[in-house]
């Protein structure tokens, strides 16, 4: 590998399907430990070599999960206001990753609009989710946006 491939960092998408593929891993075993293990072997990964998701190379991708991580209680009471006649604990894995994904963006992420952060988590939806995964995603999504939009995010309805 020539020395310009060696330095490109991967694409902010990609870093944002990355972070979703780890927390969703960390959804089955969620502690420190895990994460930490994870941070230590991510060169043992199988295409390290084209797609180096190391914390120093892919720094976006480790905000996002230990964002997600560290605001978890935050994300989840958002999502469980906006998802109506969903708990948490009944709403599928896949579909959770992607809400606490875009939910943390949403969030505590002003660097990044929220069309963006909705738009990469209906297509992480699409490639991950099942038919319904999309509309529902986007759904919960866009009614957070709004709120946060006309400063009602705080209100009950």
């Amino acid at each position: 590998m020539d020395q310009k491939t060696e330095n490109l960092q991967p694409s902010r998408k990609k870093q944002r399907e990355f972070a979703f593929q780890v927390l969703y891993s960390l959804s089955f075993n969620q502690n420190e430990e895990s994460l930490k293990n994870i941070e230590n072997f991510i060169d043992n990964f199988p295409d390290s070599r084209k797609n180096n998701f190391s914390p120093e190379r892919a720094a976006f991708a480790w905000e996002l999960i230990r964002g997600v991580l560290e605001n978890l209680e935050t994300i989840d009471e958002h999502i469980a206001k906006y998802s109506k006649n969903w708990k948490i604990n009944r709403i599928a894995k896949v579909e959770l990753t992607i809400l606490r994904l875009a939910t943390f963006e949403l969030l505590f992420r002003q660097d990044i609009p929220p069309k963006v952060s909705i738009n990469e988590a209906v297509e992480l939806a699409k490639h991950f989710g099942d038919v319904n995964s999309k509309t529902f995603v986007n759904g919960i999504l866009d009614s957070i946006a709004r709120d946060i939009r006309h400063d009602q995010l705080g209100i009950s309805k």
